[in-house]
């Protein structure tokens, strides 16, 4: 591996180009921002569990990242690194698959057929720096999440989604900064709040705002796929 120091320059290559400062990309990364800072400033060393959520979270090269060979950003993507949102040029807009609640019977169904997602509706959703990976947004339902504050998810409102790979789900969630997109084998997808991950056992327990409803545990054997609520993109008026 090459010298540390070249490493550190190309980690801060990556925040200029995704627009990232220290604060926001350690967030993305789950580190914390003091330790960010040390690595950076090398007064800490830069670890390969770093590197692998670097790359793993940003499409990022493990080739360029480690010895700065060939492009910054993989070349040969799965799909689970593969961009999904279309950039609309010049006008810092890109297009997201909409999976509506009317849809989402069909979407448990067809996530995995290319075809399918082809044919999903899309929405414009403003951005302010690149993205990488798989974004969707989701029309919530009902009024779990609604607990009467800013910090409600309401009936009907559309929330963008950024997938958590299946491979991080092994480690310990970030469940003090997100909301969670669940699709579930058989239950559908839900919107939680999670309150524990049990890393062992793969069981984590969802939580709603709204307090009518109790809280109940899920294995993630039984998840297809995980996302973070980024944002609350459309929100009907309310009388």
């Amino acid at each position: 591996m090459e010298e540390k120091t070249d490493i550190r320059l190309r980690v801060k290559q990556i925040m200029n180009d995704l627009n990232l400062n220290q604060t926001k990309f350690a967030k993305e990364i789950g580190v914390r921002q003091n330790n960010l800072s040390e690595i950076l400033s090398g007064k800490r060393p830069i670890g390969g569990a770093m590197l692998f959520k670097i790359c793993s979270h940003f499409g990022i090269s493990k080739e360029w990242i480690e010895e700065g060979r060939g492009g910054m950003y993989q070349t040969k993507l799965d799909a689970q690194f593969q961009p999904n949102a279309k950039i609309l040029e010049n006008t810092g807009f890109m297009n997201v698959p909409l999976v509506h609640v009317r849809a989402q019977c069909g979407y448990l169904s067809g996530y995995g057929d290319n075809e399918y997602m082809s044919q999903l509706p899309t929405m414009p959703v403003i951005v302010d720096k690149a993205y990488h990976g798989k974004y969707m947004l989701f029309e919530a339902e009902g009024d779990s999440m609604d607990d009467n504050t800013r910090s409600s998810i309401c009936d009907r409102d559309i929330v963008l989604g950024r997938e958590i790979q299946r491979h991080l789900w092994q480690y310990k969630l970030h469940i003090s900064d997100w909301y969670f997109i669940i699709v579930h084998r058989t239950k559908g997808i839900s919107i939680k709040k999670i309150t524990d991950h049990n890393v062992e056992t793969g069981i984590i327990t969802c939580h709603s705002l709204n307090e009518l409803y109790k809280d109940y545990q899920v294995s993630l054997n039984d998840v297809v796929e995980l996302y973070n609520v980024i944002k609350i993109i459309d929100r009907s008026a309310r009388l």
